[in-house]
């Protein structure tokens, strides 16, 4: 009886594989005939171009990493750093302790004529006008409109020259 099964289930082994070659040769020949048909489309390779070296002029130029190059532009003492002088003439007040980043305005108001900008810190409101001293760089407010506060703010650059730059509030609106 076992003699009967493999036999049988041999056979059918052979049957099925004997079934599968005729599909194999017709998928042999449909690829060969393919292989045929495209042609590969390679682009040209085109020699390179000539190589001119040219003399580097830069020997008796300001080498870029000197300390030539660190010299402050405006000389010893410029108009940004006689503007930190008088920046820091004035009497301290409250905002001048906190970063610009920590402020956000929140709103204007217009009180006897001039437009006043509230200012949210630390969860206290504020009120501000031009003129009042801003954030820890020497900040003074330039102008006030109903969507921003600009900022006049004296600053060092990466060189310690004292420079100024402009920064701007704007009126942070909540999403509802």
């Amino acid at each position: 009886m076992k003699r009967l099964l493999w036999f049988t289930a041999g056979a059918v082994v052979l049957v099925s594989l004997g079934a599968c070659s005729g599909d194999n040769d017709e998928l042999i020949q449909w690829m060969e005939e393919q292989h045929k048909e495209v042609k590969p489309s390679v682009p040209p390779v085109y020699p390179p171009k000539k190589f001119d070296p040219q003399a580097y002029n830069g020997v008796n130029g300001v080498e870029p990493f000197g300390s030539q190059k660190l010299v402050p532009a405006g000389g010893s003492q410029s108009q940004a750093a006689a503007a930190m002088i008088k920046a820091r003439a004035h009497d301290p007040q409250e905002l001048e302790q906190y970063p610009l980043d920590n402020m956000s305005m929140v709103g204007t108001l217009i009180q006897g004529g001039h437009t006043v900008a509230l200012l949210m810190v630390d969860n206290r409101l504020h009120s501000v006008k031009v003129g009042d001293w801003v954030g820890q760089n020497s900040g003074k407010i330039t102008k006030i409109t109903e969507k921003e506060i600009t900022v006049n703010e004296i600053v060092q650059d990466a060189v310690g020259e004292t420079v100024e730059r402009n920064s701007t509030l704007q009126l942070q609106e909540k999403a509802r």
